[in-house]
């Protein structure tokens, strides 16, 4: 009897050991695994949608500009990152590791007083070329649509 109750409790001790592994140790992402997520990300079943970054420096004692064409985040990665947004009567102050979200058609400015440059990302929705010519064609022919039903007389 003692016998099946020390291999009862081998197998108890392995598969908790098991779940233990499995559970503590990190899961490591898809290879393709886009790096942000955009839009509703209380839902766990919506699919995140791909993401485009740009990554640069700003040079000391110099100022970039850069022009938001989609809603966007930028992180700071190395040395203090001043910000200053168009039509906005603030300047942000931003330390590496802090993000701070743009919106579409925003112009930014930005210069570091740092000896090194500052590492800086943008990060945004990817969208395909053309996505707005494509959407705005769209609406023409759905305008037209409407219209030609409209005038077309009913039998």
């Amino acid at each position: 009897m003692d016998d099946a109750l020390q291999a009862a409790s081998r197998t108890a001790q392995a598969s908790s050991e098991a779940v233990t592994e499995a559970t503590c140790r990190p899961a490591s992402p898809p290879p393709c695994a886009p790096t942000a997520h955009f839009g509703n990300e209380a839902g766990a079943s919506d699919d995140p949608l791909p993401t485009q970054s740009v990554h640069f420096a700003v040079p000391p004692a110099r100022t970039l500009t850069w022009r938001v064409n989609a809603p966007a985040t930028l992180r700071i990665h190395a040395a203090q990152v001043w910000v200053t947004r168009a039509r906005s009567p603030y300047d942000h102050w931003l330390q590496p590791g802090e993000t701070l979200r743009l919106e579409r058609g925003e112009r930014i400015w930005l210069s570091t007083e740092a000896a090194l440059p500052a590492r800086v990302t943008i990060t945004s929705a990817w969208r395909p070329p053309f996505a707005s010519v494509r959407r705005g064609v769209e609406r023409v022919a759905a305008w037209l649509a409407l219209l030609i039903l409209r005038r077309s007389p009913e039998a």
